[in-house]
């Protein structure tokens, strides 16, 4: 029989960051929609919690009835510490939280993420680190006379002794946002979240503190990680996810950002998904608080949302959708 590869290689590691307000409920969705499609995961679910210390204004831990939520669902609550970035730049947990993981192969995802589908049948080579392209060109943004993509690019991996040619897709032209690699940075993995988060936490840093002179007219918050990711990904053989893992931002995840926009483009799988989670009663106790899916599930305006817009034709640019979204009174977030 011809080798299976990586498929069958499994997600020792599901990562995620959990933290007071927002994020406690979207990871408690997030490890019901676990429980729900993958019953038979063999993994690990780790919620990454940032503790309070100098960088944090207030209390950043989550709430006791969220931590139980989530423990009651299988899931792994870790500690860490916020060394450089905290509350200023809370994008950064991603990049710091790595280092409080088991060493062994990992999948991050961003916490406004539901499992949909089978995660054992994607193909995972966690040898070749990737990143999720569902992105628009939103970094750089070019200014008149100011230096292209291609400049600001490679200046970057200059900084880092990366092979830039090696990094395009030479089937995109020249300045044109999608030559370059960029990611979103709404899952990604690696087989040593040790390796991986430091270099991560390396690159983000230097970039932050000393920017190359191409980079001066451009704005790093909140892009820092993505501007860090691809280099990261490209610097330990990684690249563009190919077919194997469609599953991502596909069959098998749905980052929808918000609830308003899940409604509003997602797939009829990833409302069927919400729901489900949403409306078991032990969780709803505690999800009941959280004004979003209070008024989007519990109260239907998900479902009025949803009929705003056509799925099959949806408007090219997100912005559309949110703001027709807010016109209507059903921005939430």
């Amino acid at each position: 029989m011809p080798d299976p590869g990586p498929k069958k290689r499994h997600v020792v590691t599901l990562m995620a960051i959990g933290q007071a307000g927002r994020l406690q409920y979207e990871a408690i969705l997030l490890a019901g929609s676990l429980r729900l499609t993958n019953p038979e995961f063999t993994g690990q679910l780790v919620i990454c919690e940032p503790q309070p210390g100098p960088l944090w204004k207030s209390d950043p831990r989550m709430s006791a009835a969220a931590r139980a939520a989530l423990e009651g669902l299988g899931a792994t609550i870790v500690p860490f510490d916020s060394q450089v970035f905290g509350q200023d730049y809370p994008y950064g947990n991603k990049i710091e939280a790595l280092a409080a993981l088991p060493d062994s192969p990992f999948l991050f995802l961003d916490t406004d993420t539901l499992i949909t589908g089978d995660l054992a049948t994607l193909a995972l080579d966690f040898t070749r680190p990737s990143a999720s392209l569902r992105r628009e060109g939103t970094w750089p943004r070019l200014e008149l006379y100011g230096p292209g993509y291609g400049e600001i690019w490679k200046s970057l991996y200059d900084r880092f002794g990366l092979d830039f040619a090696a990094s395009l897709d030479l089937s995109q032209p020249d300045e044109y946002w999608q030559r370059y690699l960029y990611f979103n940075a709404g899952w990604f993995f690696h087989d040593s979240p040790r390796r991986f988060g430091a270099r991560f936490l390396s690159y983000a840093k230097s970039i932050r503190n000393d920017r190359p002179s191409e980079l001066v007219l451009q704005e790093l918050d909140p892009w820092l990680d993505q501007v860090a990711l691809p280099l990261v990904i490209h610097s330990f053989g990684g690249g563009r996810p190919g077919p194997g893992l469609a599953g991502l931002d596909g069959d098998v995840t749905c980052h929808y950002r918000t609830l308003p926009l899940l409604y509003a483009r997602e797939s009829d799988r990833a409302v069927e998904v919400l729901e489900a989670v949403a409306k078991d009663q032990p969780l709803r106790r505690v999800l009941r608080d959280y004004a979003p899916v209070k008024a989007m599930v519990y109260q239907n305006q998900g479902r009025r949302a949803r009929a705003l817009f056509d799925r099959a034709n949806l408007p090219r640019r997100e912005q559309v959708i949110r703001n027709t979204l807010k016109r209507e009174g059903l921005w939430l977030r």
